[in-house]
């Protein structure tokens, strides 16, 4: 994984926005309607290509498919594992959570606008958990591999999705105990986390829940700790025989517009982050409710080699940062845990489900534009050039 050694490198959290083509065409396929299997993938193909070549045009260091083939970085998961049943119920995953609770009106209005955190159908496990998404997983590769040839891009990653996202979406009928379930989970995404290593991309595992339990339950920060540290220990077996140097973690706090005055705070976490085995770590700080917590790395141990991706735009705002503010963020991180183990990134995806309207598409490139043009300012400031 590269390092910052000669410019601050830019990244992002992965999910972007699909062309419009391309997502009725999803949407079509998701509800059953027919497709033509050849034109199905051959417009797949051309929206990993149009997204990689965006990237490219933007400047940004470190890319990747932008999850275009998936409906969602997490539904996705429903086609890849074996073992699983479609379930009857269907619920939000933040109902009775604090956030909701705190600001039931708020959540209702974004409910009935479509916003906020809505309703999908689950799966529920009935039989030992396998992985059988090959085929999948192959196309995601091929595709990505196709839309990168010709093209110096450096560095390329792909997203998956980490075995205690998956635990949470999907309910329990099998395993005698949540334990048992993750771990079962995480032996079987062993199989896509060491295809992507193996296609020689970078591979980000894209784990929300890891921040974001403590506000969808009434706990206290140490039961949320406990509960975290399990789902690490889970993590670290799936990510076993895997080079760390090879691997990005990504969490962020499952809301998207929202108050989220219940995320729980990164200093409360960070010391269990940085257990599991990855050369980098993607975080949220680019908004109001995280800005300040970059004063956590004066006290946070990083371990020489390893990289911080702190956000520097934000999924939460329609407002596109200014470069000038993006380079001060960056200096500011650079000094603290030194520039070449920093890399600019985003808070979270800008498309995490497909159908995802909240930033239009075409701020999402200006975010980008900023993004980049920021940390141009910073090497200029950190390398002391013109």
């Amino acid at each position: 994984m590269k390092h910052s050694v000669d410019k601050i490198l830019t990244t992002h959290a992965g999910s972007l926005p699909r062309n419009e083509e391309w997502l009725q065409m999803m949407i079509a396929n998701e509800q059953g309607q027919k497709t033509d299997p050849k034109i199905y993938a051959a417009m797949n193909k051309q929206a990993v290509a149009e997204i990689v070549r965006t990237q490219l045009d933007l400047g940004v260091d470190i890319i990747d498919d932008g999850e275009a083939g998936k409906p969602s970085f997490l539904t996705y998961i429903n086609e890849r594992l074996g073992g699983f049943e479609l379930s009857d119920a269907v619920r939000s995953p933040w109902k009775g959570s604090r956030e909701v609770k705190a600001f039931p009106d708020y959540y209702e209005q974004m409910a009935r606008a479509g916003g906020g955190p809505g309703k999908a159908p689950r799966m529920v496990c009935r039989a030992p958990i396998t992985y059988k998404g090959h085929t999948q997983l192959k196309n995601d590769i091929d595709n990505f591999k196709a839309a990168l040839k010709g093209h110096d891009a450096g560095d390329a990653f792909i997203p998956a999705i980490s075995p205690g996202n998956i635990e949470d979406w999907q309910q329990n009928e099998y395993y005698k105990t949540s334990e048992e379930y993750v771990f079962a989970i995480a032996d079987a995404m062993h199989v896509e986390y060491k295809a992507i290593v193996d296609a020689g991309f970078l591979l980000q595992i894209d784990d929300p829940r890891f921040a974001s339990n403590y506000a969808m339950n009434e706990i206290t920060v140490e039961q949320h700790r406990h509960w975290a540290a399990i789902r690490v220990e889970a993590l670290n077996q799936a990510l076993k025989g895997i080079p760390e140097d090879r691997i990005r973690f990504h969490t962020c706090y499952s809301i998207n517009m929202g108050p989220r005055v219940h995320d729980i705070e990164l200093k409360h976490i960070v010391d269990l982050m940085l257990t599991i085995k990855a050369q980098a770590y993607s975080f949220e700080t680019a908004n109001p409710r995280h800005e300040h917590e970059w004063k956590v790395w004066e006290t946070a141990k990083l371990t020489p080699g390893k990289i911080i991706i702190p956000g520097v735009i934000s999924h939460t705002t329609m407002l596109v940062e200014h470069p000038e503010l993006i380079a001060q963020w960056l200096v500011r991180f650079a000094k603290i845990v030194g520039r070449e183990n920093v890399i600019a990134g985003s808070d979270c995806g800008f498309a995490t489900f497909a159908t995802s309207k909240e930033i239009h598409p075409s701020i999402v490139w200006a975010k980008f534009k900023s993004l980049v043009e920021g940390a141009q300012l910073a090497s200029k400031e950190l390398w002391g050039r013109a």
